[in-house]
This record gives structure tokens, sequence and C-alpha cells, in this order.
């Protein structure tokens, strides 16, 4: 049966898509670039795996360069990022002829390799997945009955932008539901992120009887939105906002003075020098991740071993770099380090070394993952609809 991700969902994937080329990020791989003749030769021999991914992983004129340092070109596809149609086009679609690696937001391992769709990594045919954090190897859903689905790939932990000029310095999703700010806050129109951003917000701070925050009981997920839905009805939210463009904008025009958000929207009002900070909230952040998955078609092709030389080369170093550079995110490895450090000319040791650690300070307090595909995930997109509707 096809099933649909919650539409605040569809629309966060589709922003992150619209911010992506705000950046400037494409999504075609196996480009000439800047490379030199040689590299180029090398990329066009390297054995290929076809790339199925959210746009976030994507590193577009990198990849040919990718290609020569590790031997294997991906030819790279934007998944679209809602796992949703994702799920449907490997369960009952086309999906597994066409694709041998996806990238996909984590938490989707338990129910794709339930249907058959992927199948497990082989650890020791990816030597550089040693170098990973261990607390990235850690995140629950990475294994399904001891066998290892997801290799944590991209990584971070989101919270509350806000206005140090208007509020001080704030360190609680208190900040969202305070009464004083009516009208000042706002969160986004996606129940996979501002669901937990409230779950994290009662379970922490009003010591409501949640057990997990990315993965909410029927009785929890209710306690959550009616929570929202009355804060809604007092005139709370000053929007619940929808992409990227209007999450700058919120910012940019003084609308709010905090909202719940992207930390690259922090980076970006920084651009247009505006005065904004990024929360260390007090109940935790939500993390995230971006996990590649072996699809069960590439081993009936016989392209799983390429697949594996592909994402050990994911975990090498230059991968790692190149997305922190482009984007602040974070690939859970030391390589990166190692790599800028042999390559100062492209990229600098300090700034990746100050990445790394920003992200680790996170990851070193409470930290509650999201979960793109919860158990009760249709329940999760009725209630947000009735949220909507309020």
């Amino acid at each position: 049966m096809t099933r649909h991700a919650a539409p605040g969902a569809f629309a966060s994937n589709v922003s992150r898509r619209q911010m992506l080329k705000l950046m400037g990020l494409g999504g075609t791989a196996l480009a000439a670039g800047r490379l030199g003749f040689g590299q180029r030769a090398l990329a066009q021999d390297a054995g290929t795996v076809a790339f199925w991914a959210t746009a976030t992983l994507d590193i577009g004129e990198k990849w040919p360069e990718f290609a020569a340092q590790a031997g294997i070109a991906p030819e790279f596809t934007d998944n679209g990022n809602d796992l949703g149609p994702v799920i449907a086009r490997l369960a009952a679609g086309n999906a597994n002829d066409l694709f041998d690696v996806g990238g996909f937001q984590g938490g989707a391992e338990k129910e794709l390799s339930r249907q058959g769709v992927i199948i497990p990594w082989d650890l020791s045919k990816i030597p550089n997945y040693e170098s990973v954090w261990s607390w990235a190897k850690d995140i629950a859903y990475l294994k399904q009955d001891g066998k290892q689905y997801g290799i944590p790939t991209v990584i971070n932990a989101d919270s509350i932008i806000y206005r140090p000029d208007k509020l001080g310095k704030v360190d609680s999703y208190g900040t969202i539901f305070d009464p004083k700010l009516k009208g000042r806050v706002a969160m986004e129109d996606a129940w996979i992120n501002s669901a937990i951003f409230t779950a994290i917000y009662l379970k922490e701070s009003e010591n409501q009887p949640i057990k997990d925050p990315g993965n909410l009981s029927e009785s929890e997920l209710g306690l959550v939105m009616e929570f929202l839905i009355k804060h809604k009805k007092d005139g709370q939210f000053r929007t619940f906002w929808n992409g990227w463009e209007q999450g700058v904008q919120l910012v940019a025009d003084e609308e709010v003075d905090a909202m719940t958000g992207w930390e690259p929207i922090v980076y970006e009002g920084r651009k247009r020098r505006l005065q904004v900070e990024y929360a260390a909230p007090v109940e935790g952040y939500e993390g995230w991740g971006n996990n590649t998955v072996l699809l069960k078609g590439a081993e009936e092709r016989g392209t799983a071993d390429a697949a594996h030389r592909f994402v050990n080369g994911l975990l090498g170093g230059f991968y790692g770099c190149e997305l922190g550079k482009a984007r602040g995110y974070i690939v859970p490895t030391d390589k990166n380090l190692d790599y800028a450090k042999a390559h100062p000319e492209e990229y600098a040791p300090a700034d990746v070394e100050k990445l790394a650690e920003h992200v680790k300070a996170k990851f070193a307090g409470k930290v509650f993952w999201q979960n793109a595909r919860p158990d009760n995930f249709q329940l999760y997109e009725e209630w947000w609809q009735k949220l909507r509707n309020a």
C-alpha cells in the first residue's frame, strides 16, 4: 500500500532543496568542474554507483574529484527527501532497479529492512567506518536485529533561533510558549521537527510522562498536539513557517523574536548583518542524521562491492571537508581534519576543527533523536492536520 509523508514534512523537505539552490549547490554529478586532465580521466575510469539521496548529501561539481580519490563515481539523483514517496518507490516501484545506495533521513531503516528493500552493510568492507565518532555509531535506528542497515553520513542538531537584542540569552524551548511573547514566536509547519521540539520541552521542563520525544505513543502524541493546538488558538504563534525563504524572512523582517528552526537560517541572518543566535537549550537538542543505506538492487546487479567502496569514500575526509565548507554540516569522523591538514590550500584546518568541535559540543549534552518514520507516523499526520485547521 502506498503511504504518504505528512504534508508538513513534505514542505520542510522541499524548502531544504530550495535552501540548497540559494547556497549554489547543484545536483549534477560527474561534471568536469575544476579538475585537471588527469583527474578527469581517473573520474571517467572509476566504477560507478547510482546514489539516490537527499539533496543535502550532494556536493555537485566536486563529485569528479571525489571519484578520482575514492576510485568510485556516484551518479547522483535527488530523491526529494520525502520518505513517503521514497518508501513507495522502493516497495512497489522501480527504485531498486535504478539505484544502488540510498541517502535517507534517519529512522527509515526499520521499515525498509522489514520490507526487504534494503540489505545490511558489511562493515569489514568499509574500513573508514572505524573512524566514525562512537556516539554516532550508537544511534539506535542504524541497526535492526543486530545488523548494520544505516551508515551515519551527515549529522547535526537543531534548536531555537532568537534575537539577543530583544530577549537576551535564550536557553529553553519555554521561550516559544511564553505568553509574554504572544504573537512574536514561530514554529515550522512540519511535525517532523515541531512535534519533537514540543515533546522535548514537555518532557524535560514540564515533567510530562514522555518516554521518547522522537517516537511518541498514541497518548503522548495526543498530549503534545493538544498542547500545541491550545497555544495556537490562544494566538501564541505569529505563524507556522513553511520553507527556507519564509524562515529567513521572518528573521530578516523582524517579525519574530524567537522561533524553532534550522541552524543555517542563523548563518544566513548573520550574512545579512542581523543579530541572531542559536540557542543551546537546557532541555536538549533535536539530533538528526542523513544515513546511507544499501539497496537490495545493488546486490542483485553485482554492484554491492562498489557501493561499499563509495560509502567508504564518503567517510574518507574529502567529502566531509567539502560538505562542511559548503553547508556547515558534518560527516562524523576526524578524517575530515586529517584531510584538511594534508590539503590546507583547499580547506582551512582551523575551520574544519571549529565545525567539528561545535557539533561535538551539541552532542556532548542532552540530545533527542529525530525520527522521520515514527511508529505512529499516520497519527502524526492526522494530528498535524488538526493543528492546521485549529
